[in-house]
């Protein structure tokens, strides 16, 4: 490892590892699949727009024309969309060594999900417990597999309100729903890993975050957009992903951030989450809600 400086050209030969990385048309996911691709990785670009994947395939393949990947399509505000997703994939593939769930939205006006969800904490969080449930047999399978949840600083103003998660009750606040979606994102994280570590499976599951990254998702905010005059860029943004994705030395429920001020800018470190996304008891309670709302019964 480079002194603090880790970046993709750490990153050994990944062929022969199948890697899914979620919403990898645009920003970090379409850096975090690029770069893999360059490491030889099979990598699924699993998108919901099947125009915008093909792109993004294509232009990986401009520069790599070796790339071995492809797009699938997904819509995690769409659970039917999930399960056929989940299927088409242990049809196509035998093992899962990498799960990367990326895609996300971020502070749009109020809007439901096809199964009645809030938007953000239906995609961003049980679109993906979904996922991630629908394929953790294949996951567990699968030596050395990994499975990474983007989070982000905004998870520290988030606080789940169990008695109103889909914001029906209380006056929506866009910022806030996002925050506990990502906050959502830590506790999924922190939960999995428990029950994993009963087994002798030996997968790890991280989480990380991008700290200040200009991205196309924070075209429904005025505070994100100035904020990403000030960001770095996607391909910088993406590294703590990268990191928990194949870093040797990634430790089951590590996070990882920038490591410049604030970790809104730099290189990955290890960093920690707030307080409130370490309390066992919310995490458990989560755990339970999310599986009865997506009626995904993890076997662990």
């Amino acid at each position: 490892m480079k002194q603090q400086k880790w970046d993709s050209e750490n990153i050994s030969d990944q062929k022969g590892k199948v890697v899914i990385v979620t919403g990898a048309s645009s920003g970090l996911g379409y850096e975090t699949a690029k770069v893999l691709a360059s490491k030889n990785a099979t990598v699924i670009v699993a998108v919901r727009n099947e125009v915008k994947g093909n792109a993004a395939v294509e232009k990986i393949k401009a520069e790599n024309p070796n790339a071995d990947i492809l797009v699938m399509l997904v819509d995690l505000a769409n659970l039917e969309s999930v399960h056929k997703f989940a299927e088409n994939f242990k049809s196509k593939f035998k093992k899962l060594d990498i799960l990367i769930n990326n895609a996300g939205v971020m502070t749009p006006p109020y809007t439901k999900t096809k199964d009645g969800f809030e938007l953000q904490f239906g995609t961003n969080h049980l679109g993906h417990f979904a996922l991630t449930g629908l394929l953790i047999e294949l996951i567990k399978k699968t030596p050395g597999s990994r499975i990474v949840n983007v989070s982000s600083m905004a998870h520290k103003i988030g606080k789940l309100n169990f008695e109103d998660l889909n914001w029906e009750k209380r006056r929506y606040k866009k910022n806030r729903s996002y925050g506990d979606s990502k906050l959502a994102n830590l506790y999924f994280t922190k939960e999995l890993q428990k029950r994993l570590n009963k087994l002798p499976s030996g997968v790890i599951v991280a989480s990380a975050h991008p700290g200040g990254t200009a991205t196309e998702l924070a075209r429904h905010s005025l505070f994100y957009k100035t904020l990403n005059l000030l960001a770095q860029t996607s391909k910088m943004g993406a590294l703590p992903t990268l990191y928990a994705a194949v870093s040797p030395d990634v430790q089951s429920n590590d996070y990882y951030g920038p490591d410049g001020f604030q970790e809104f800018k730099g290189f990955p470190k290890k960093v920690e989450s707030a307080k409130r996304a370490k309390n066992d008891d919310v995490a458990k309670k989560l755990w339970d809600v999310s599986e009865q709302m997506t009626q995904v019964f993890y076997e662990i």
